[in-house]
């Protein structure tokens, strides 16, 4: 069983690869879904965005092409490829795509 999907096992892949940005949209790619953890990659068109939410668990993110906005709990941050933030659980958080941009989403849920 694969734990890890919709990923090349046993092989060096380039996340940036995995997703295409497309005119006017989000485009996202699951890697890992299940009750504790959920890992996503996402391509932004400039100006899409997701509008804001919570969410249940530990959300980290990592820029990995392009500038990308993070408004958690009122306070923007602005994050270029590389650099990584982490959206508390229960604080509302929104992700706009100041430029095209990637990123890969890795969320911790709570045992329960």
């Amino acid at each position: 069983m694969e734990y890890i999907k919709n990923i090349t096992h046993e092989s060096i892949v380039n996340l940036c690869d995995l997703v295409e940005i497309k005119e006017g949209q989000i485009v996202s790619r699951t890697l890992a879904q299940n009750g504790a953890v959920s890992i996503t990659l996402f391509a932004f068109y400039k100006g899409e965005e997701i509008s804001t939410h919570k969410s249940e668990g530990d959300a980290m993110v990592t820029v990995i092409e392009g500038t990308g906005k993070f408004t958690i709990d009122g306070k923007e941050y602005i994050l270029n490829q590389g650099e990584t933030i982490v959206m508390p659980a229960g604080k509302p958080h929104a992700v706009y795509g100041v430029e095209n941009f990637k990123m890969l989403l890795t969320v911790v849920f709570p045992i329960k």
